[in-house]
């Protein structure tokens, strides 16, 4: 798109005013610049935040910057009187702005770090989301390290790749007609249910060096850097050495930009990372894969927003690549991906099935409940303790607690009300043993507290932490080493020798050789969320640890601490995620929620938000719910929240409305902003 600039935005240039100036100021007056030969106008997308600026801008390429200003090359333009920022988008040889043009300041670097296929996708992203193109390219484009930049790289010729036999594709019917598709060059889209147990990232790495070897380029994405280096060290099995990078945040600035220039100029084929890896720019791109899909952390936290499973179906459909979405479970949005015909389910048969996966249990089953009527309440009931016992003397057992820390909730020892801060109203909590309660909002020790319904002074837990679990096991089994996994520490690996490992949710550890058994405990607080999302996320981080169990044929027993008549916990017995999801999805189907349909939402000051929501042009589909005040830590006063829905088929038209009314807003210089988000992961 070619916009014309705005004389009070500063897009022109006064080359008789600038030399009076500098005269003026006793510097030497500019040299007098001469436009390139050929294609001598440039467009710019400028680092400016404002939603009403979201376009290119013409600018005069100066012959001395002829050869540098390449299309994709980062440059500097003057733009409302600063020097800011930019992308060269493309050089062209007319403009349709009939003033006169500003010369571009400087081009930072020749190299043309925006590829045309990013570019053109970071546009349908910003569309899709609301958002603005800048905003998208900030995600996309690493910040330059010029040291690595302008460093010498050696490529080594590599001979061509074979293609690999199906491995442990052959469990799956329908896997080796995947791979085949692979290497014709096709573009298969699946949705994938992964068999319990390690395989699944020698399976990827099969479809990668499929894909690679019919000489297109293949892009996974993985929740965390724990997954990124398993699947690194199954790429480099099966596609061996300089084929393949992995990108994530760990590895520090230089060295993160060596492997995506890697990537930008062709030198490899493949790419392996975590979530702002959606956007490398792998050449000819042939096969997209998300891993565990369900996990919010592949949701970015930057403005607009975007869901690496979304950015990756869009970019697999733009580029006629194939696309694998997988996990343990199946979430209601690859299942909405399978009704529309867009992609395919790939799942092995249940007799495979019932031999990778593990033996599970629920506490509070009926045959429990003959044996041990305490079964339905006691936080370890003496089938865990039991299960635990016999177990380790065969190998680790893995205990799944949802919450980190010690005492996250604390109640009144006598009528159980919450214990809540005498100053802003936050929850108490425990850090340790010894430690005096402490508000979770404010910080405040509360070492004087009583209850201000019964005057009681005693405290008593209402949500055990990982930390405190382990000291109670520790006191139940002495003879057996504890381990903690959590955000202080994440391990890795256990090895084969027994103890208990307890790890929160997605810090679990594999073992060598698969865990003997795992205890996944206080179901409750899982299921218990406020979320819609809460029975779905609760199933998929149990069948997470449960398939780092060994299988039932080996011994490996799963108990879960949660109520054995609740579908989603009679779906994780029958290890029958993709029923379950079918399930949800009906019923967000009845009740208008996502994945069904599509929403978003506008959250800010009370008064920002109605004013936003009143500007709206909305689709007449289109559904207002709000706004509504936003209850939590004290920070949140004041704040609201509406939700806007619409047909699942009606997401660009609710985005456009979205971004028209903010870019309507910041063209009246109004910087009250409410924030918007598409498909929020939590609406309720």
């Amino acid at each position: 798109m070619n916009a014309q600039p705005d004389p009070d935005e500063g897009l022109l240039f006064d080359i008789p005013r600038a030399k009076a100036k500098a005269r003026a100021a006793g510097r030497p007056a500019p040299p007098r610049r001469s436009p390139a030969a050929e294609l001598s106008v440039a467009r710019v997308v400028v680092d400016t935040p404002l939603p009403h600026l979201d376009r290119p801008f013409d600018y005069r390429v100066p012959s001395t910057l002829d050869a540098e200003a390449v299309p994709g090359c980062r440059v500097r333009v003057r733009f409302n009187g600063q020097l800011l920022d930019g992308f060269l988008l493309e050089r062209v040889a007319e403009s349709e702005f009939r003033g006169r043009l500003a010369y571009l300041e400087q081009v930072v670097s020749p190299e043309p770090v925006l590829a045309p296929e990013i570019r053109e996708l970071a546009r349908a992203v910003a569309d899709r989301y609301a958002g603005t193109l800048i905003d998208v390219l900030r995600l996309a484009v690493p910040p330059r390290h010029a040291r690595t930049e302008k460093a010498p790289v050696e490529h080594p010729g590599l001979p061509p790749l074979t293609a690999p036999e199906p491995g442990p594709w052959r469990d799956y019917p329908a896997g080796p007609g995947f791979l085949a598709a692979l290497r014709d060059g096709g573009a298969p889209r699946a949705v994938w249910s992964a068999l319990p147990g390690p395989d699944w990232a020698d399976a990827v790495a099969v479809a990668v060096a499929s894909t690679v070897a019919a000489g297109r380029g293949a892009l996974v994405v993985a929740p965390d850097g724990r997954d990124v280096e398993v699947l690194d060290a199954a790429l480099r099995s099966r596609l061996g050495a300089d084929r393949h990078v992995a990108l994530t945040a760990s590895l520090g600035p230089e060295e993160r930009y060596r492997r995506w220039l890697a990537v930008r100029r062709g030198h490899v084929s493949a790419v392996v990372g975590t979530r702002a890896a959606m956007f490398a720019p792998v050449h000819d791109l042939g096969l997209a894969v998300v891993w565990d899909d369900g996990d919010d952390v592949h949701s970015d936290p930057h403005a607009p927003y975007p869901h690496a499973r979304t950015v990756l179906s869009m970019r697999a459909h733009r580029s006629e690549a194939a696309l694998l979405v997988g996990g343990f479970t199946s979430t209601t949005d690859g299942l909405a991906l399978v009704e529309s015909g867009w992609a395919r389910p790939l799942a092995a048969p249940r007799e495979v099935l019932r031999s990778r996966a593990p033996v599970i249990r629920a506490a509070g089953d009926d045959a429990e409940l003959a044996r041990d009527e305490a079964a339905r309440s006691a936080r370890l009931p003496s089938v865990a303790l039991r299960v635990a016992r016999e177990a380790a003397r065969n190998g680790p057992v893995l205990v799944q607690v949802p919450r980190r820390g010690y005492l996250n909730s604390l109640a009144c020892a006598r009528c159980r009300a919450p214990a809540r801060c005498p100053g802003c109203q936050g929850p108490l909590a425990l850090r340790s043993a010894h430690a005096m309660p402490y508000c979770r909002w404010c910080g405040r020790i509360a070492g004087e507290w009583r209850c201000p319904d019964c005057e009681h002074a005693r405290l008593r837990a209402s949500v055990v932490g990982a930390r405190r679990t382990a000291e109670e096991l520790g006191r139940a089994f002495p003879s057996l080493p504890v381990r903690t996994s959590g955000r202080e520490e994440v391990l890795t690996e256990v090895g084969e020798r027994p103890a208990l490992v307890v790890a929160t949710p997605g810090a679990e550890p594999a073992a060598a050789g698969g865990y003997a058994a795992a205890l996944l405990l206080d179901g409750w607080a899982l299921l218990g969320r406020a979320d819609l999302r809460a029975s779905e996320e609760a199933l998929r981080r149990w069948c997470n640890a449960a398939a780092l169990v060994r299988p039932a044929g080996e011994g490996g027993q799963v108990i879960v601490l949660a109520d054995a008549a609740l579908p989603v916990t009679q779906a994780f017995i029958r290890w029958d995620p993709m029923g379950f999801a079918e399930r949800e999805l009906a019923e967000r189907r009845e009740l208008g929620f996502p994945p069904a349909v599509t929403m978003a939402s506008v959250t800010g000051e009370a008064a920002h938000v109605r004013e936003l929501v009143d500007q709206l042009a909305l689709p007449e589909d289109a559904e207002l719910l709000g706004p509504v005040p936003v209850l939590g830590a004290p920070e949140t006063a004041g704040t609201e929240r509406a939700l806007l829905r619409v047909p699942r088929g009606g997401a660009r038209r609710l985005s456009a409305s979205l971004k028209a009314a903010a870019a309507a807003r910041s063209a009246r210089k109004d910087d009250r902003l409410a924030q918007v988000r598409v498909d929020p992961l939590d609406v309720v």
